[in-house]
């Protein structure tokens, strides 16, 4: 379980930028376009990679190059960069198949782009690496292994790369990523779930982990980057929204006060027959910068939360989903985010300047 260094404040203002991207006609996107990757070229271009759904939930990972114009940002759609085609993804099960929620990390001790997606296949939703070295073309590394070194496995979403190595608990200098190890039930029946999930102890639900793979290993092998060999929780659903679970939403962004990242976090609350009505917010995490298990902030309260039409009506209803971050200015962030699983959003993020820990904050008082 992650240990807590608070922070005295931390805070930050968001501007809705509006929709950025939605479905044009095309089959391939006829049940949504959302929860994108984001991330700038070697030569500063800024790509999006969607999650394009067509009908039966058949998702692909698209690709799109973004044009700014004043406040303005478009996206002209250039193909795909991964579609379904390794035994993972693909089943003939009802329910879906394929790439989904992709996230996007540009990794400079690997030189490359690292992509960690959710592959939908015949065993259920697996995490799955790509790498790029262009953000173009990409190849898969293959879906990541918890059971070599002894770590839960099974169900399992929202990975998301760290940029840059880190300590371990162990103390091992290692590569990081986000995961969510799911319950089984989840996956089948989400409704039927939530009383058994709420009844749990909040470390036992659904919580964001940090995996860590020894980056000597890596550098060895790039294939040792699917073998993590320790995990540990750092977001447990125990705080005063988000009581349902936590997953990994943006990569993490090197600040002063340590890694920045936005989560989501899912609550719910029943309105008939065993129903329930789920949504999904975002909040920010602060890692320390050398020791991620350590956080140092977490939201108290959502920083974006379904409030536009487009958030609450849609596929699936009051959904703000962030996977995406591009940094625009000195502490000045654009979040692309799937709103109510149906469109692509963006919203500008500014932060305070850096905040200190309530220890130093003493300091200084006195």
């Amino acid at each position: 379980m992650a240990i807590t260094t608070a922070l005295a404040r931390f805070d930050a203002t968001v501007q809705r930028k509006g929709i950025v991207l939605q479905p044009d006609g095309d089959p391939n996107e006829i049940e949504g376009v959302l929860n994108p990757a984001c991330a700038r070229t070697r030569d500063g271009a800024l790509l999006l990679y969607p999650r394009c759904v067509a009908r039966g939930n058949v998702s692909r990972v698209g690709l799109a190059l973004g044009h700014a114009s004043a406040d303005r940002v478009t996206f002209q759609r250039l193909g795909y960069a991964l579609e379904p085609t390794e035994p993972y993804e693909l089943r003939t099960e009802p329910g879906g198949m394929g790439c989904e929620d992709p996230r996007v990390t540009f990794v400079p001790v690997l030189d490359r782009y690292v992509m960690a997606y959710t592959a939908f296949g015949p065993d259920g939703p697996r995490i799955v690496v790509a790498l790029s070295t262009d953000g173009y073309d990409w190849t898969r590394l293959g879906p990541v292994d918890f059971q070599t070194h002894r770590l839960p496995a099974g169900d399992d979403k929202d990975g998301v790369f760290f940029p840059e190595p880190v300590i371990s608990p162990a103390g091992v200098r290692s590569l990081a990523f986000y995961h969510r190890p799911m319950k089984k039930i989840s996956s089948s029946d989400g409704h039927a779930a939530v009383p058994m999930l709420l009844a749990m102890p909040a470390a036992e639900r659904e919580c964001t982990c940090i995996a860590y793979v020894p980056l000597d290993a890596v550098l060895a092998d790039i294939h040792n980057l699917l073998l993590p060999t320790e995990s540990t929780i750092v977001l447990a659903p125990d705080g005063a929204w988000g009581r349902l679970k936590t997953g990994g939403g943006t990569p993490p962004v090197r600040i002063a006060e340590g890694w920045f990242s936005l989560y989501h976090a899912v609550d719910a609350s029943e309105v008939a027959d065993g129903r329930y009505a789920m949504t999904y917010s975002a909040g920010i995490v602060i890692h320390d910068i050398e020791q991620p298990h350590i956080v140092r902030y977490r939201s108290s309260a959502p920083v974006l939360a379904p409030q536009s039409a487009d958030e609450l009506h849609g596929v699936v209803n009051n959904v703000v989903f962030p996977t995406g971050i591009d940094v625009v200015g000195d502490r000045a962030f654009d979040i692309y985010y799937g709103a109510a699983d149906a469109k692509i959003a963006r919203a500008r993020m500014e932060l305070a300047p850096p905040a200190v820990a309530a220890g130093e904050a003493d300091e200084n008082a006195a």
